[in-house]
């Protein structure tokens, strides 16, 4: 696994609740360890997600597309991966998950986000571009 593309990384370990009748977790739940890494990534750069729709910026899912690659059992450990681009008002979040201990992939997505305002229309996002601005030139 190469690391120099990614901004931020997350561990995360799975939860008994978070698995189907197979024993794998449910696919589902990827999306819930997706969003957390990103939470967490403008949580650590100091915009906490509460404090954006206060602040008037609303950023929602547009577009996501994950590929499964392997599953995860009780009692993995993953490494929750992201880089970031922006494409106009769009903000391309690139994400992976890796089984640890050896980086096995198991999921690639791909999460589009646009920021709405209040009244429901879609903005550039200048503010959010500002805020992650060190990100957005590395690629």
């Amino acid at each position: 696994m190469n690391t120099d593309k990614y901004i931020f990384m997350l561990e995360i370990g799975v939860r008994d609740y978070e698995l189907d009748s197979e024993g794998i977790v449910n696919n589902a739940i990827y999306l819930h360890y997706l969003e957390h890494t990103r939470h967490a990534f403008v949580k650590r750069e100091g915009i906490p997600f509460g404090s954006l729709t206060s602040d008037g910026l609303i950023p929602v899912v547009k577009r996501m597309t994950i590929d499964y690659h392997t599953p995860l059992r009780s009692g993995d450990v993953m490494l929750s991966a992201l880089w970031v681009e922006r494409e106009g008002a769009r903000f391309i979040f690139h994400q992976d998950i890796f089984k640890k201990p050896g980086a096995e992939p198991v999921v690639s997505a791909v999460v589009t986000i646009v920021c709405m305002e209040k009244n429901g229309r879609i903005n550039r996002g200048d503010d959010l571009a500002a805020r992650i601005a060190k990100y957005l030139d590395r690629i």
